[in-house]
């Protein structure tokens, strides 16, 4: 599915729009996780659509990206059109709603809540949201926070679409999707590394920050299948990779950054702008020191008789509040992007 997706970015990227829609399709029919980039996908080409004017070129374009999704659809799903039932089984398989907020890991040790680095777990340590909410309120809550947390990235792609902003909404909206969204695993925070790996060339610091995080989040996981020595070796090579080749620790202006617009919107400007690039060195030096520590002692230590889960709750808290602040960060950039733009022609 994420192949698959991938290839649909690359149409979207070269105008084929067509082709993109095809492949994106595929990749929601081969795995329903790929709903985490259905509304980017959406909103870029409808804003495409609207911007050519829907009673000309963009009413075809329309036309015909949608009897594409319907083509593709129909032929995924016309070996089990056969018999209705069928068709809902199928359904009740894909989203198998009755098992919970947390169903993706309930057969796992240790429990979920300890494992997976969303809020609804981390918020599940201090209340046990399983036991007094019922399964059908806990859907239609977590799908009201994830809609309304992605809603403003949504209007904006619509509203001025860009495949700059088309990229950086897949990042937000998988990140929304993966905090706030109904039975999460722990491995759909893949789902959001795919889109920032298409942009590190735009934001270096922040795109190898969050990467490392990410293969961070699944260490219970991978502690679990043997793969400690891969995961150190990987994350150290992959660091010194982005150090050496894309220079990071020199791009963490506000201008690299991609923060210089909201920055303008800030009181004490000057100031402010001079001191973030250590800033923002500092905190990163502290995460990666701190996940550096986690995954030994994760990795070395007996956790105490008393707190048998200590090591993969540390793990999924720290990561849940640096997905948070990464999600604040994406929806910064985006929503001050057209600012940017307009401030640079004043300027000019």
């Amino acid at each position: 599915s994420l192949g698959f997706a991938l290839w649909a970015v690359l149409c979207l990227s070269y105008d084929w729009d067509l082709l993109g829609s095809l492949a994106f399709c595929l990749a929601l029919n081969y795995k329903q996780m790929e709903l985490y980039h259905s509304l980017p996908f959406f909103c870029y080409l409808l804003g495409k659509c609207f911007k050519k004017g829907l009673k000309g070129k963009g009413l075809v374009l329309l036309t015909k990206i949608a009897g594409t999704v319907v083509l593709s659809f129909a032929g995924c799903w016309l070996p089990f059109c056969t018999d209705m039932e069928q068709i809902m089984q199928v359904l009740r398989r894909l989203f198998p709603i009755d098992r919970g907020l947390f169903e993706a890991c309930m057969f796992s040790s240790p429990p979920p809540c300890c494992k997976l680095a969303n809020i609804w777990c981390s918020l599940s340590v201090l209340i046990k949201i399983k036991n007094i909410v019922a399964p059908q309120t806990q859907l239609k809550f977590s799908f009201a926070v994830t809609f309304l947390s992605l809603l403003p990235v949504c209007i904006k792609l619509t509203v001025q679409p860009s495949l700059r902003g088309f990229k950086f909404a897949l990042v937000s909206c998988a990140l929304s999707f993966f905090l706030f969204s109904f039975q999460v695993h722990e491995k759909s925070i893949l789902l959001v590394s795919l889109p920032v790996c298409l942009i590190i060339n735009e934001i270096p610091f922040m795109a190898t920050w969050f990467l490392l995080v990410s293969t961070f989040s699944m260490l219970p996981l991978l502690l679990k299948d043997g793969l400690l020595l891969p995961y150190a070796v990987t994350s150290l090579a992959f660091l010194s990779v982005c150090v050496a080749s894309f220079s990071i620790f020199e791009k963490t202006s506000a201008e690299d950054l991609q923060l210089k617009p909201f920055s303008f919107s800030l009181k004490g400007y000057v100031s402010w702008v001079k001191s973030f690039p250590k800033i923002v060195k500092s905190l990163f030096l502290l995460s990666v020191t701190l996940m550096a520590v986690l995954s030994l002692m994760s990795a070395t230590v007996n956790p105490p008789q008393r707190l048998p889960d200590l090591f993969p709750l540390s793990v999924s808290l720290v990561s849940c509040l640096h997905f948070i602040l990464f999600l604040v960060y994406f929806n910064v950039v985006i929503l001050w992007d057209s600012k940017n733009s307009r401030s640079q022609k004043k300027l000019i």
